[in-house]
């Protein structure tokens, strides 16, 4: 992808961002915003990953050890195809998938719940290990 098409993707990720956090009325969309570029080019460019097949055995996996990060996640995720951008609507709602923090058993494309802050070394350390 060229470096035009990536900030334009990142853009759209900023809005994912704050359209689901003006929906949710409540998040952290700084963290998240700040982490924008970041997630792009991981998702769009470096990483090994299928939407389509979101749980074949080589693809790489992501670690977010810091949960309050998730709209961020979240909008990097739909853009990439793996839910709808309009679920982005849906965060924090009751009965939504997309909550305040990851659940990797709900959410497509997220491979650890997160909520404490550091615990994603270890996380991943297990993850490099079994694979």
């Amino acid at each position: 992808m060229e470096n035009l098409e990536l900030q334009k993707v990142a853009n759209e990720v900023r809005k994912g961002i704050l359209t689901a956090v003006h929906s949710a009325k409540a998040g952290h969309p700084g963290g998240s915003l700040s982490a924008a570029d970041l997630f792009t080019y991981l998702y769009f460019e470096e990483m090994n990953i299928d939407p389509k097949d979101p749980k074949k055995a080589d693809r790489d996996r992501f670690v977010l050890s810091k949960g309050h990060t998730a709209p961020g996640l979240y909008s990097v995720l739909a853009q990439r195809g793996y839910f709808p951008v309009e679920d982005l609507k849906t965060l924090r709602h009751l009965g939504s998938y997309l909550q305040g923090h990851p659940d990797m058993i709900h959410i497509p494309g997220v491979y650890m719940s997160s909520g404490s802050l550091g615990q994603g070394m270890s996380e991943a350390v297990g993850m490099a290990l079994s694979a």
